[in-house]
């Protein structure tokens, strides 16, 4: 069987850069597994994270929030308006500041959140399916380290304070 050359072949302008047009395409990849999983969730890809965000953290100031995501706040804001209309985000005045909105999980996000988590579980599964334990852990080593590579060039590392 002969290999898809969309899948093999490096094209001439990326020739400099092999390792970061893989890595481009395998995130492209993830992005699409991870998208098609969520679907099944009735979730949008990204909402995963806000989500996750607010599990983690309770509730928070909508300007946090939109911080900690690093999007653009009318991106975050129509997220958070889906989020809202399916009953897994709760939106209410700050009542330290009546200007400021509070943003939280609701209550009825909790099976949303179990589901989630074996969402994301699945999806390492398939990630590495062909590697094991001792790559995985070399694999998750070299991403860490490309990871702060990166941080270090943007100086501005989303989720890093």
């Amino acid at each position: 069987m002969k290999a898809d050359p969309a899948c093999t072949e490096l094209p001439s302008a990326a020739r400099g850069g092999p390792v970061s047009h893989a890595v481009s395409r395998v995130a492209r990849l993830h992005r699409i597994a991870a998208g098609k999983l969520l679907r099944g969730l009735g979730l949008y890809p990204g909402q995963e994270f806000l989500m996750m965000y607010l599990w983690d953290a309770g509730a928070v100031r909508q300007s946090e929030l939109i911080k900690a995501m690093d999007l653009d706040p009318s991106t975050v804001t129509k997220m958070l308006q889906r989020l809202e209309q399916t009953g897994h985000v709760r939106r209410r005045p700050d009542p330290a500041d009546r200007r400021a909105v509070l943003v939280e999980a609701s209550e009825d996000s909790c099976a949303l959140h179990r589901a989630v988590e074996r969402a994301w579980t699945d999806l390492e599964e398939h990630t590495l399916a062909g590697l094991d334990t001792a790559e995985r852990e070399e694999l998750a080593r070299l991403l860490a380290k490309v990871e702060e590579s990166l941080c270090r060039e943007v100086s501005d590392c989303p989720g890093r304070d």
